[in-house]
């Protein structure tokens, strides 16, 4: 298997050139360029942390992916799934709050937020892998 490129980049911005605009010419150069996003659905999947802590992204970031994806011709919207755990995102209504209150919403972002596995977290479909475990 051939290794994986790894991209990075620093903190340091200046005037015209800020940390969303450099997350975009990341994910250029990582070839998002190449995907076909024309008219598509595009899931960003994503945490939108627990109540009370910071361990997440900032929705500004979300938003400077989301653009990028848009000008690519998708339709991007974030998403995660509900929390086996009791807890701030173990039901849809909870988590959406949850997300809202750590800043997550369609003005910050730029998109909608669905949950993918319903309202309860028992929306799921089996995906049989081939020769898979």
């Amino acid at each position: 298997m051939e290794k994986a490129k790894v991209y990075f980049t620093d903190f340091r911005t200046r005037v015209g050139v800020s940390q969303g605009l450099k997350l975009q010419k990341l994910c250029r150069a990582a070839g998002i360029d190449h995907i076909d996003f024309e008219g598509k659905f595009v899931a960003i999947k994503m945490h939108f942390g627990e109540l009370g802590n910071f361990a997440y992204l900032r929705p500004n970031y979300v938003r400077a992916v989301a653009d990028l994806i848009r000008k690519l011709g998708g339709k991007p919207f974030l998403t995660d799934c509900n929390t086996l755990y009791p807890g701030s995102r173990k039901n849809a209504i909870d988590h959406l709050s949850c997300a809202e209150i750590n800043g997550f919403n369609s003005v910050t972002t730029g998109c909608q937020i669905i949950i993918a596995d319903g309202l309860r977290g028992t929306d799921d479909v089996e995906v049989p892998v081939v020769n898979g475990e």
